[in-house]
């Protein structure tokens, strides 16, 4: 799926299902609460936490949910990802391009 559907499909689901978008600020509370509940995956999995009874690792199930909510964001306040996404590759690219080369921690 491209970025350009993945926006469309987010929106019509939204109108569909969804009744209406939730206000930006509200979405914004949600994406913070989906980067919580990737972050407790991330740490039982990754880290040194271990799973409690009935938890789920389900981490593809949050990264899509930050997804999700990242998509209504961006088009509820009319952000094109693709463009944004290409410009955002070119900035780090100009930026960061000999950076983490020479980035003796990295070697």
């Amino acid at each position: 799926m491209e970025i350009k559907e993945l926006q469309e499909t987010v929106d019509n689901w939204i109108k569909t299902y969804g009744v209406r978008y939730f206000s930006e600020l509200t979405n914004m509370a949600v994406l913070t609460e989906e980067v919580g509940e990737l972050a407790r995956v991330m740490a039982r999995r990754y880290g040194d936490q271990s799973f409690k009874e009935g938890e789920k690792d389900n981490l593809d199930d949050e990264l899509a949910d930050i997804l999700w909510v990242v998509t209504a964001i961006a088009n509820q306040t009319g952000v094109d990802l693709t463009a944004a996404i290409e410009r955002n590759i070119a900035k780090k690219t100009s930026r960061d391009k000999d950076r983490h080369k020479n980035n003796a921690k990295l070697k």
